[in-house]
């Protein structure tokens, strides 16, 4: 089992959902984010005088996935968050030690589906 994080661009959203439904990867948490990587903020002229802003607006997903779903859950968000500027986002992909479902106190890969 894997939970997959990934910090996309907002307006990519809608195409990274349709790309992960295509791969039949159904489940996840979106979640609005402030933040920068390379691009390191926005930097504006106002008045004359260059300001910069230190965070920018992202999206953050969290898909738990069972192993095999793995590669075509990152291949999906490649394909849906992908402008090839800087600034398109990172995918991580962690071990996750156990899942729980509530409702039937399943663990483990049943209970991520």
């Amino acid at each position: 089992m894997k939970l997959i994080i990934a910090i996309i661009q907002p307006d990519k959203l809608e195409e990274v959902k349709e790309e992960l439904y295509k791969a039949e990867v159904n489940l996840l948490t979106v979640n609005e984010v402030l933040g920068h990587g390379r691009q390191k903020g926005v930097t504006e002229v106002y008045r004359g005088a260059r300001e910069s802003g230190n965070l920018l607006r992202k999206v953050r997903l969290e898909i738990a996935v069972n192993d095999g779903f793995v590669e075509p859950t990152v291949k999906a968000i490649i394909k849906g968050a992908r402008t090839g500027e800087t600034g398109d986002g990172k995918i991580f992909v962690l071990d996750l030690k156990e899942c729980v479902r509530i409702r039937t106190e399943e663990r483990g890969s049943p209970a991520i589906g």
